[in-house]
């Protein structure tokens, strides 16, 4: 029996795959295209997804092909700056960019050469879910490849296919709708120079406009110009009331909108489509032993580029999770903890974005006003904010709930040139002031903080925070923090895991 099947070979799918590949479990991928999709979807990552391609061995791969951009800003009806989560200058405490743009196809086919170093992992290409089957030991899963019917059990299912999943639908899960749908036209095209942008007003000296993912507030017409890779560019226009989606895909129109972007400079238009912008939550991720991820379980507005992210979010909580039950022997109930740790950090993300939405897509010239005048005043009273910022910490599950900086993403400085990952590998970490701090696990890489040329950035961390321990997760998230000793805090991991408590010391 395999330990995991993966259905859909999206960056969601092979990101699972490489991940729980390099942990030492089986899994084979069951993906229905016999070729890549070869047009841009998703194009907008942050530094935790760069990350987790460390931990998947892939970083090497896919860092090439990134273009590390400077955040995002939003103009009014006026062209006035009303909003700027900008990053020149500031820190980056993650080790990476707050942001990075892609070309897809790219993406994907990188990852999936990463799964061909991974001789327990196989691709099936051509291979259509058809349905599945769940008893006490595992997963029977029914596919079809060309008129052949196949068959596979594994001892659990994640299912990464997509915003129609045919999994989802056929473990009968309903989808929580949160009340936001807006039709976009999503334009993308090769472009040989800079984009031409209409007079604004208040843009920081320091903001680079080709650098910048920008979402023009216009009442007239709400549009953002991203900052793809190489020379291309994305284009997103709301559709206004009355307007046909074919219409709007034509040639002639697509063109009319683009134009003022560009002011004659070559540029050839690669695909324009019409979506709907949702948010939506699947009520439940996990049924038995199949877990869904990534559009297959929550759909979120695009304005702050984090619908893909929220999918390698999942797979990453999920594959730590399962190897600790198959390599270590953790309870099987700790993966009951993945819905109640992602689904609220995936509400508070798309509940930004739907906010964002809201004010994003406001049509009424006066309410528009209104609402600059307010963002600007906000603005005013917040000092600055990124992107970043709208990810919260990990409230419940696999955390020790009160502990100073429980559930928080946790840093990555550079150590010595090196980011602090490449140093001191994955997995399970507890990092100690000194080595006075007792507590030791076997499957707890223990690391001296005092040992490290990091420039002072991990014990300016534990200061922070009252701490001379903290105990962090393979997926970079803080478990818990202890002050003199972290017996106790290895102790809470084994609890958590279901592991028993002599194996600490």
């Amino acid at each position: 029996m395999l330990d995991v099947a993966i259905i859909g070979c999206g960056p969601v799918g092979a990101l699972a795959a490489n991940l729980l590949g390099r942990a030492g479990l089986s899994a084979v991928v069951l993906e229905k295209e016999t070729d890549l999709h070869p047009l841009p979807r998703a194009v907008h990552l942050d530094h935790e997804m760069m990350r987790l391609f460390q931990s998947a061995g892939v970083i090497d791969r896919v860092k090439g092909d990134m273009r590390d951009t400077d955040g995002h800003l939003h103009i009014g009806a006026d062209h006035g700056v009303i909003r700027y989560m900008g990053t020149v200058g500031k820190p980056r405490p993650f080790g990476w960019s707050n942001d990075y743009f892609f070309y897809q196809p790219e993406l994907e086919g990188h990852l999936r050469d990463g799964l061909a170093e991974l001789p327990n992992v196989e691709l099936r290409l051509g291979a259509e879910f058809v349905a599945l089957e769940q008893d006490p030991a595992g997963v029977t899963v029914r596919y079809r490849e060309g008129t052949s019917a196949q068959v596979l059990t594994a001892r659990w299912v994640i299912a990464c296919d997509g915003s129609r999943s045919p999994v989802r639908k056929a473990l009968g899960v309903a989808l929580d709708d949160l009340d936001f749908e807006e039709p976009w036209l999503v334009v993308d095209a090769e472009v040989d120079g800079p984009v031409t942008f209409p007079q604004l007003s208040g843009v920081p000296a320091a903001a680079d406009l080709q650098r910048l993912s920008v979402m023009m507030c216009d009442p007239r017409r709400p549009a953002t110009v991203v900052p793809g890779r190489g020379n291309h560019r994305r284009w997103e226009f709301m559709l206004l009331p009355g307007e046909d989606d074919d219409q709007m895909m034509r040639p002639e129109a697509v063109a009319a909108l683009v134009e003022p972007w560009m002011e004659g400079v070559p540029h050839r238009i690669v695909r324009a489509s019409t979506y709907r912008f949702h948010g939506l939550v699947a009520e439940r991720w996990q049924v038995g032993r199949v877990f869904l991820a990534g559009d297959a379980a929550h759909q979120t507005p695009p304005f702050f580029g984090q619908g893909m992210c929220h999918g390698l979010r999942d797979v990453a909580n999920l594959a730590w999770k399962m190897a600790a039950v198959r390599n270590e022997g953790a309870s099987p109930a700790l993966l009951d903890t993945y819905q109640p740790e992602r689904d609220p950090h995936v509400r508070a993300v798309i509940g930004a974005a739907v906010a964002a939405g809201r004010y994003i897509c406001e049509l009424d010239p006066a309410h528009a006003a209104e609402r600059d005048a307010e963002l600007r005043l906000r603005a005013a009273e917040g000092g600055g904010e990124t992107a970043a910022d709208l990810i919260p910490a990990i409230a419940s599950g696999v955390v020790l709930a009160g502990s100073p900086g429980a559930g928080e993403r946790f840093v990555q400085p550079s150590v010595a040139g090196r980011m602090l990952d490449d140093v001191v590998g994955g997995g399970w970490r507890l990092f100690v002031r000194h080595r006075s701090i007792v507590g030791s696990d076997d499957q707890v890489a223990r690391i001296e903080v005092n040992s490290l040329a990091d420039g002072g950035t991990l014990a300016d961390w534990l200061d922070l925070h009252g701490a001379d321990a903290a105990l962090v997760r393979p997926d970079h998230y803080v478990f818990g923090t202890a002050r003199g000793s972290a017996l106790e805090l290895l102790a809470a991991r084994h609890a958590a895991l279901g592991l028993p408590l002599e194996a600490a010391a």
